[in-house]
């Protein structure tokens, strides 16, 4: 193909500490999605992958688990790849950053930036954060932790490579401004430009003397490459890059077209990235897409919290196309996205099974019924006919605009609004009441070909995001006109072929069942999460001031009433007197322990200034106060007066 129509996009590679959770599988979902779609277009894709596998945090983790940082980032490796596939991930390579060639380009990079005095050697000294894998200064620190990620710095000092940031500052800064696209969405631009760059860049430290695991430098043995000179190349290594020669490949398909990343990380992919790429005389890439994240509730998915759902435990209960679905149609194009037991449930029964399956379903029964399967020439048209067409085609022009501007959510509404129209359409066209007239015959054989023929639209256009439903929706169709180019008009859709037989594409879901399961799979990886983790990772107990202690409202509440949610085995409800004048609702995860009239009539604390939340649908307006060892909870009753504060 001419250079034009090539397409090259990379996930960023997944860090091998721990096996990544739905919140981390969002990435390449997505991407598998936009790589799809440019697929259907007819662009030649090249779409890359992979893992991170170098570091002090790995190390760490090996020792914890009683093997070496090989045998560790080779079973964790495994787990990402198997997650990439069992979601159908198009991937056309998985890099892993202990291969072979990647390692000895890695080397040969640093060389020339050294040689060339980008790269030189100094001492570090500031507060290093294990998790993230980065220096700090004290003025950067918030509240003394790492401003990435909230834990705990150490100081460390040592002898380290610097890459020389400041050197390009101007470069990249007038780069950036004269690129309005290569960083998107506008207020991550806007972000690195006022938050980072304008005040003025620091050089990077690029190499540690005080672990072993990582990718020597050659020159130099005591050191070992510092992580992002390491995974940031993959971007190049994959596809061919070397200093003393590249492959055609990368002649290719370099630059990027564009980089999906999580918004975390867009500093290091238009920072250090660029400058390391103008060190080295390479163009930069076309774009860097930095998405939001995928919360569990309102919180940041997070294995220490335990609000960890993963991909594998949701697949094996709802099937990939409906988790693929659901994490692409639920995250928004800027802000923060939700998942939820809830809205889990409610988009499959509702947009899957209600919607697009019931379509299907009915449609194909209609055309066996009606026509022995037979597809009529649909020439008895009516002006209601050219509003479907029309808004079929114009499903096609929004899904264009919604992968363009990587609003995929927008893309997936505009199918499934295809899909309600259609619906719609069946309740405007009665075919039901057509079958019964036998002058009505050949409108109603129109009426199932629209039908039809929009299925087929939504069919097409549903390739990118459930690729397996997609097909299942041709089988029955009958119809192998799958083109992306056959959507510039209505009416590809063959008459005289027949259409298979009508199968259920989605099975509505029990909510109460599935919920209990999800909290069950949630608890477990909570354990087995603690269980893994390294000694000096475990819970610290942070030190408050009495100030900060103040900040908690502990008052004594009466039970008044207690029941179970229907919607799980874990949670009661609680309805509380905590002698303001009015009734407190609770929602606690204590069933288990207790049985609802075990607790009506009794006192305990509770923690009144939490911000309300939502569970399995209820509100609850603070917490109660128990205690737990060894896996048993036992709540906390005092004999105090209702209202009494707890000081």
């Amino acid at each position: 193909m001419a250079e034009r129509d090539k397409f090259y996009i990379t996930t960023a590679i997944a860090y091998t500490s721990r096996k990544p959770h739905i919140g981390n599988s969002y990435e390449i979902v997505l991407t598998d999605a936009i790589a799809r779609y440019k697929r259907l277009q007819g662009k030649d894709v090249f779409f890359l992958t992979g893992t991170d596998e170098h570091g002090q945090k790995i190390e760490d983790y090996a020792k914890a688990a009683g093997v070496t940082p090989k045998q560790y980032v080779d079973k964790v490796a495994g787990e990402i790849r198997e997650i990439c596939d069992l979601l159908g991930t198009s991937y056309d390579k998985f890099i892993r950053t202990t291969d072979d060639y990647h390692e000895k380009v890695v080397q040969k990079i640093f060389k020339k930036l050294y040689e060339q005095d980008d790269i030189y050697k100094g001492e570090y000294e500031g507060m290093y954060c294990t998790p993230c894998e980065s220096f700090w200064t004290e003025s950067q620190l918030v509240d003394g932790k790492c401003p990435d990620c909230g834990g705990v710095v150490k100081p460390a000092k040592e002898e380290a490579y610097f890459l020389r940031l400041s050197k390009y500052q101007k470069q990249l800064e007038d780069f950036i401004e004269s690129n309005e696209n290569f960083i998107y969405p506008e207020l991550r631009k806007k972000e690195m430009l006022n938050n980072f760059i304008k005040p003025g860049l620091q050089d990077l430290c690029v190499s540690r003397t005080s672990f072993k695991w990582g990718i020597p430098v050659d020159f130099d043995p005591d050191h070992v490459v510092y992580v992002w000179i390491d995974a940031l190349s993959n971007y190049i290594t994959a596809i061919g890059y070397d200093p003393d020669g590249s492959s055609d490949m990368y002649k290719k398909y370099w630059p990027a077209d564009v980089h999906i990343i999580g918004k975390d990380i867009v500093r290091f992919h238009t920072i250090y990235w660029p400058i390391m790429l103008m060190a080295l005389g390479e163009p930069l890439p076309k774009q860097v897409y930095g998405h939001p994240w995928l919360l569990f509730g309102e919180d940041k998915m997070s294995k220490s919290k335990g609000n960890v759902i993963y991909a594998d435990d949701l697949v094996n209960l709802l099937g990939v196309d409906a988790v693929r679905y659901y994490l692409l149609s639920e995250m928004p194009h800027a802000n923060d996205g939700s998942i939820s037991y809830e809205t889990i449930i409610e988009r499959f029964n509702s947009d899957l099974a209600n919607t697009i399956g019931n379509l299907v379903n009915r449609t194909i029964a209609m055309q066996n019924k009606y026509f022995d399967g037979v597809i009529q020439s649909g020439d008895v048209s009516e002006p209601i006919d050219d509003e479907l067409k029309n808004f079929a085609l114009d499903a096609v022009k929004k899904v264009e605009d919604g992968f363009t501007a990587y609003r995929i959510a927008d893309a997936a509404e505009a199918i499934l609004n295809l899909a309600k129209r259609s619906n719609k359409y069946i309740d405007e066209t009665m075919p039901w009441a057509l079958a019964k007239d036998e002058d009505k015959k050949a409108r109603l054989g129109t009426v199932l070909y629209n039908l039809l023929e929009s299925i087929r639209f939504i069919a097409v256009l549903l390739s990118p995001f459930m690729p397996q439903t997609s097909e299942k929706i041709f089988a029955q169709l009958g119809c192998d006109v799958k083109d992306y180019d056959s959507l510039a008009a209505f009416g590809a859709t063959k008459a005289g072929a027949k259409v298979g037989t009508a199968e259920a594409l989605f099975q509505r879901i029990d909510a109460d069942k599935l919920i209990d399961e999800l909290i069950a799979k949630q608890e477990a990886a909570a354990k087995t999460e603690a269980a893994a983790k390294p000694k000096e990772e475990e819970e610290v107990i942070e030190e408050i001031t009495i100030d900060d202690f103040f900040k908690s409202d502990l008052r004594v509440a009466e039970i008044l009433e207690c029941e179970k949610i229907k919607k799980s085995n874990k949670l009661l409800k609680l309805q509380l007197n905590d002698g303001s004048g009015k009734t407190r609702q609770i929602v606690s995860g204590i069933a288990k322990w207790y049985k609802p009239e075990d607790l009506v009539g009794k006192k305990a604390i509770i923690v009144t200034n939490l911000k309300p939340v939502k569970l399995c649908g209820e509100i609850s307006e603070g917490m109660l106060l128990s205690g737990e060892k060894d896996g048993e909870v036992a709540v906390t009753f005092v004999d105090l007066p209702v209202g009494a504060k707890i000081c």
